[in-house]
């Protein structure tokens, strides 16, 4: 699928679809792969809260992940500031970050606990929200490529799952994301987009209500939010060329 997507148009929408504090200001209207976008996370440390540290699962243990505690307290979230394109904490150089995050834009849900780039963040529970206004998809219906803007038919933003990493090496410092992805191929929609003969996929977007329960369900729940976004509750575009 594309990996190009539209930011927030204001800053009201931060404090009413997702109730958080906007930031001082927005990014660029379109964003792509390296380059800055807004996220939102869990805001949480759990030292500040006496909680005891939770058992580690095997798979934790090997990878030397710090286990996730459980919140004692109502799930509190912020907003962060990142690469689109994610970057593993295991990268050897910037120049070899600069390299994979282009092809760590998006990802399979459905590799996200066991594909190498991202299995580390996963087990970690560094999930995401990404606020967007609409994604663009290329429809080859006509054998040519025609972009396409896809919103919610209300006009409201959209909450995309994602994961987030931390990627430092001296005194360089990266903080990026990837949004997931779901498969598309029996969706009355966005089974029109993408190239023919291909898996059509689709970002994972999230309902409304499930927000705080993504970013803080249990590893073996969070599957459950990966599903496909009703049909009739999006709208489709072609993109008008200036």
């Amino acid at each position: 699928m594309s990996t190009q997507y539209e930011g927030l148009k204001s800053l009201d929408p931060y404090a009413e679809a997702f109730g958080i504090a906007p930031p001082d200001a927005l990014l660029g209207k379109e964003v792509w792969p390296r380059q800055p976008g807004f996220f939102i996370r869990k805001a949480f440390v759990a030292a500040e809260q006496g909680l005891e540290p939770a058992s580690e699962t095997p798979a934790e243990s090997e990878l030397g992940v710090a286990p996730i505690s459980a919140p004692a307290s109502p799930l509190v979230m912020e907003l962060a500031q990142g690469q689109f394109g994610l970057v593993p904490t295991w990268v050897k150089s910037a120049s070899d970050a600069k390299l994979r995050s282009t092809k760590l834009a998006v990802t399979r849900y459905e590799n996200m606990s066991t594909a190498t780039a991202t299995r580390e963040t996963w087990l970690k529970g560094q999930r995401c929200i990404i606020p967007m206004q609409a994604f663009l998809e290329d429809d080859w219906r006509s054998r040519k490529a025609v972009p396409t803007r896809i919103a919610r038919v209300d006009g409201k933003p959209m909450g995309v799952a994602g994961l987030w990493e931390r990627w430092t090496q001296g005194d360089e410092d990266i903080i990026s994301y990837t949004l997931l992805t779901v498969n598309a191929n029996s969706h009355a929609l966005m089974n029109r987009y993408g190239q023919n003969g291909n898996e059509k996929r689709m970002p994972a977007i999230l309902n409304e209500g499930a927000y705080g329960a993504w970013l803080s369900a249990p590893l073996d729940k969070a599957r459950e939010f990966m599903r496909a976004y009703p049909a009739n509750l999006l709208l489709a575009n072609p993109v008008q060329k200036k």
